[in-house]
């Protein structure tokens, strides 16, 4: 088999792939509270999952609020739950997987970084709703989830912060482009974790130097929004040495998505090519 056609079907027999396939481990999986029976039934078939069949928990409006508020707007955290999530702890190593359905402002590496913040480590998450949501509220339910699949808390004020980075990061990702914001906020954590950076000025110059690096051109607001976010982030007890296998492990994983598919769009052209050839081909046959 050619490298091609051996790519070719490693790509279709990902995206053909049952979620709950990916990996082994108990799965968790955490609805809205305020889904209609229907809802809640298309939520478990797109996991890939039945009710009988793995762990099932709810979060409501009001967890959701415990985390958010204040951070956006009552009307952003509406006023029930809906977004659901389906979390699998993965083996140690494995690093973050995301995917997501319906998520319309937060994206999976927004999701990936808050995860890391919060103490979710090595797990395969699926954030999903029935419609369009932001994705502000999936959050919760994947800690809680995670929460539920480990047997054990994570930290509140861990949580919190990393609520507070998916909006910061969101926010940014709405002046800057999302995927740049990720990556800032991934590669300025990374930095100030494994330097373990206490002073804000020395957070400031680290973020000046890595958007300068990253070719972002930050307003005073948004870089002093980010050393606040940092100096919180800095505070917590977290594990250097974890933490950085999961930021690298993030980054891996979407680098190598976004490397096949460029691989993938090339062959999809190269096929629609001589697929036209082939056409033409015919036609001057019979012209």
């Amino acid at each position: 088999m050619s490298k091609r056609l051996l790519w070719l079907a490693i790509f279709i027999l990902v995206i053909y792939t049952p979620i709950n396939a990916l990996a082994e481990g108990e799965i968790v999986v955490s609805l809205g509270a305020n889904l209609t029976q229907a809802q809640r039934e298309e939520m478990l078939e797109l996991f890939g999952v039945k009710e009988n069949e793995v762990t099932i928990i709810e979060v409501t409006n009001q967890e959701e609020r415990d985390y958010l508020e204040g951070l956006v707007s009552d009307k952003t955290i509406g006023t029930k739950a809906i977004s659901s999530c389906y979390v699998k702890p993965l083996a140690e190593g494995e690093g973050i997987i995301v995917e997501t359905h319906n998520i319309t402002w937060v994206t999976r590496e927004m999701f990936a970084n808050a995860m890391v913040t919060a103490g979710v480590e090595n797990a395969h998450v699926v954030a999903a709703a029935p419609f369009n949501v932001s994705g502000t509220a999936a959050l919760t339910g994947i800690m809680k989830a995670f929460e539920k699949a480990e047997g054990e808390n994570l930290s509140e004020e861990a949580k919190k912060i990393a609520s507070e980075e998916l909006v910061t990061t969101g926010e940014l990702g709405d002046e800057i482009g999302k995927d740049e914001a990720a990556e800032l906020i991934r590669k300025i954590k990374e930095k100030v974790i494994s330097g373990n950076i206490k002073d804000s000025e020395d957070i400031r110059r680290i973020i000046i130097e890595i958007s300068a690096d990253l070719n972002i051109n930050l307003t005073q607001e948004q870089i002093d929004q980010i050393v606040k976010l940092m100096e919180k982030i800095k505070n917590l007890d977290l594990n250097v040495e974890n933490i950085r296998e999961q930021l690298n492990k993030i980054a891996g994983n979407l680098d190598e998505v976004r490397k096949k598919v460029e691989e993938n769009r090339g062959l999809i052209q190269k096929i629609l090519d001589a697929i036209i050839g082939f056409f033409q081909w015919i036609r001057g046959l019979f012209s």
